[in-house]
């Protein structure tokens, strides 16, 4: 059982409101209707795409979010060191077994059935747990960090012009597009800048 995997693209980006500067396209199901015409002039729009997955690259992401995610896997190392010996053991009785079965009395192997079968449920029961655990810690810890990405991202757009992000880890469809418009790694490096990897070990109050 693979547990306590932290997902590298924020799904935090999912969210958006009505104000930001970053967004997903909407499926428009209805019939399109003409647009009515109107006097004035377009507004100017400036389109720039981030690549969120980058945020977790452990050698040019951002560094609070890989500290952060590094700490609470060192948090659940030992969790999942029980789980990898309790399932080495499980294994090795399910092998011992299998070659025991045909010259033993039928009761002893049920008897050891029994345990395997137990051992198993609790292996289960033990993984759910520390899943949750993980996945409630790294909330925890990653929560603060999000929302500081997503405020940087509003002002770093605001401080270029651009009128919408896009994060290419949430849209389907992306064929091709010029890399003028990919402000992931301009983005990360001023976030760095600002914010030491060190903060993500103080979470805030």
């Amino acid at each position: 059982m693979k547990i306590f995997r932290a997902i590298a693209a924020v799904a935090f980006f999912a969210a958006i409101s009505a104000g930001s500067a970053f967004a997903q396209p909407r499926t428009n199901t209805s019939s399109p209707t003409p647009a009515p015409t109107q006097a004035g002039s377009v507004p100017d729009t400036k389109i720039a795409l981030i690549d969120s997955s980058q945020f977790a690259d452990e050698k040019q992401g951002i560094y609070r979010f890989v500290a952060a995610m590094k700490k609470v896997d060192a948090e659940f190392q030992p969790r999942r060191t029980e789980l990898e010996s309790l399932k080495a053991q499980i294994d090795t009785l399910t092998a011992n077994l299998s070659k025991a079965a045909p010259v033993q009395d039928p009761k002893v192997t049920a008897q050891q059935n029994d345990k395997i079968e137990q051992m198993k449920k609790d292996y289960t029961r033990k993984g759910e747990d520390a899943q949750a655990a993980f996945e409630k810690r790294l909330q925890e810890v990653m929560g603060p960090i999000y929302e500081d990405i997503g405020k940087a991202l509003d002002v770093y757009a605001k401080a270029h012009g651009i009128t919408l992000i896009l994060d290419v880890t949430k849209i389907q469809g992306i064929v091709s597009a010029s890399e003028s418009l990919d402000i992931t790694k301009p983005f990360i490096a001023e976030f760095n800048s600002k914010n030491p990897a060190t903060a993500a070990l103080t979470p805030k109050e």
